[in-house]
């Protein structure tokens, strides 16, 4: 079964994604990618519309995934 490439997340918003789980923190993830925290923060709103789910819960210093970021880094 093939994807439709319109339909495929930007590979963009993808990296900043991967970035952010795989440090938890979108600072962290912003210094890596050599982006700004807005930058990344941008990404993963688009990411999560483009998909319909929130992909992290944002806390003060710390960002945890949801259930539907999981599922998305199990598929990555």
């Amino acid at each position: 079964m093939s994807i439709p490439l319109a339909r495929i997340p930007s590979i963009d918003f993808l990296r900043g994604f991967v970035a952010v789980g795989r440090r938890m923190s979108i600072t962290l993830a912003a210094q890596d990618l050599f982006l700004t925290q807005s930058a990344i923060s941008r990404q993963i709103k688009a990411l999560e519309g483009e998909l319909g789910a929130p992909l992290f819960n944002r806390g003060t210093r710390k960002v945890e995934p949801t259930a539907a970021g999981i599922l998305l880094a199990a598929c990555l």
